[in-house]
């Protein structure tokens, strides 16, 4: 395309040099331009776009995208000077990639908990209801069948629009998408048009990246805030914030709850080991999910699906027949007659949230032994918190590393028990894998062992290397289950 038809719809404050130039690819690391690259020059937290520049224009781009010009200005190249580079490429990379979002009817959902497996389910749904449907999620981003490894919970705006542009040459009609907090300040999803924004609960999460709570509540809400006015917004309105989160917004306000008045409350009947009956909008319906907080992930799927126009029979007939997403409460049973749970709980919200449901279940009988570790380079703040939750509510508390990338172990560890009563009730084994076999050990016919904060994750980041680690197998090897016949 000709950079003059992709910067036709953004501010731009001033242009140098040759506007006409035509672009064949766009990109924001110096290390992988190409000829004919139009370069954004994007400040991140650890390095700053500008600085490579040259570098850029060495390998080929020939126009840039920036915020002030270089002290060295290539008379053969364009430079185009907006106010915000991060804004400008998701609006230049939505025109570039032909509005993809526009052709299909994209709704994301944001949120602390729940974010997953909400798009995940809506996923599922919409395939088992015959519309082939795309997922850009924590775990893994899907064109229709196609399933590719994720590396962002909300990739870079160009990976994003190039991902549904493939969505849209290959019919989907619809894709749900996670939205972090990290992706709406950083600007990744501007100039995506959505149909819908879902709102699961907000939480303490990630005041490493936002400082302090109210910012990151200001992080959440500006995704709705954006919202057109032919959306809708759906929020959990039994979680305090929730309101909140629309108090601005143009869409079409929609709610859903368990405990309060909404548009499509839901009730949990009765909650088993083997699965919920749950009462939604006012009909039953028995589901293949336990505990409260997926009750709250069902309704959202509920209410999503009405809005985006599925019969609400047809709706639960599907709800019925899905199942949880890989390393959210994934239940394993020993021969032994022990339980044991991985999931993905990382923070205090969902590590209570998981340890109530588990509390529920085992109704006073067998003891709970749990295997929870905060990660490095992350929120510190979270860390007491989680290890008081694990102390007050399990038998035995093993506290050890998740991923600890740049730290080290043993003083996010020490940071997790500050401040904790010295007992037999918990103890520290850095090597996660070593803290599995413990909890292994020690457990007996009727106990529980929940194994928390890395769910679905195969790897663990210890320095900058990723090595293969995987609770369930881990798990499964301790306890001698066969993870394939579970």
């Amino acid at each position: 395309m000709k950079l003059t038809e992709l910067i036709s719809g953004i501010e731009t404050i001033t242009t140098a040099g040759r506007a006409d130039a035509d672009i064949l690819s766009l990109g924001f690391d110096s290390r992988n331009v190409c000829e004919g690259q139009l370069f954004f020059a994007v400040r991140g937290s650890a390095t700053d776009g500008h600085n490579y520049i040259d570098a850029a224009i060495d390998k080929g781009a020939s126009a840039i995208i920036c915020e002030h010009l270089p002290t060295h200005v290539n008379a053969n190249t364009a430079y185009i000077i907006v106010r915000d580079s991060s804004a400008a490429m998701g609006y230049i990379a939505s025109a570039f990639y032909g509005h993809p979002s526009r052709k299909l009817r994209l709704t994301g959902v944001t949120g602390t908990n729940g974010k997953t497996t909400t798009a995940t389910l809506l996923y599922d749904m919409f395939r088992r209801l015959g519309y082939k449907t795309g997922l850009i999620s924590t775990v893994a981003y899907k064109i229709d069948t196609e399933e590719r490894p994720s590396t962002h919970t909300t990739p870079d705006a160009i990976r994003l629009n190039a991902m549904l542009s493939e969505m849209v040459e290959r019919g989907c009609d619809y894709c749900f998408m996670e939205v972090s907090s990290h992706s709406i300040v950083q600007e990744r999803i501007a100039g995506l048009t959505f149909a819908g924004g879902i709102f699961t609960n907000i939480t303490h999460d990630h005041l490493d990246y936002h400082k302090t709570f109210a910012e990151y509540i200001r992080a959440k809400k500006m995704f709705f805030d954006k919202l057109p006015r032919e959306a809708f917004a759906l929020v959990n309105s039994d979680d305090r914030n929730g309101m909140v989160m629309v108090q601005n917004t143009a869409a079409q306000i929609h709610t859903y709850a368990l405990r309060g008045f909404s548009d499509f409350p839901c009730h949990i009947i009765e909650n088993t080991t083997e699965g919920m009956s749950l009462e939604i909008d006012g009909r039953q319906v028995w589901t293949h999910f336990l505990g409260r907080f997926n009750a709250y992930n069902l309704a959202a799927v509920y209410g999503t699906a009405r809005l985006l126009g599925a019969d609400s029979e047809e709706i639960l007939k599907v709800l019925s027949t899905l199942t949880p997403v890989n390393g959210r409460f994934d239940t394993l049973h020993s021969p032994s007659g022990i339980t044991a749970i991985v999931d993905y709980a990382h923070t205090p919200d969902a590590l209570s949230n998981v340890v109530d449901t588990i509390n529920e279940l085992r109704e006073g009988a067998g003891r709970l032994i749990i295997v929870v570790g905060c990660g490095g380079d992350r929120d510190r703040t979270k860390r007491p918190v989680m290890a008081r939750i694990a102390t007050e509510n399990a038998d035995l508390a093993i506290f050890t590393s998740d991923n600890p990338r740049h730290e080290n172990p043993n003083v996010i560890i020490d940071e997790m028990t500050a401040g904790l009563p010295e007992s037999s009730g918990w103890l520290t084994i850095p090597d996660r894998r070593q803290a599995i076999k413990a909890a292994a050990s020690a457990a007996r016919n009727g106990d529980y062992i929940l194994i928390a904060g890395k769910g679905h994750e195969t790897y663990q980041i210890i320095g900058d290397v990723k090595s293969h680690f995987d609770d369930k197998e881990e798990v499964c090897r301790a306890l001698g289950i066969d993870s394939e016949n579970k």
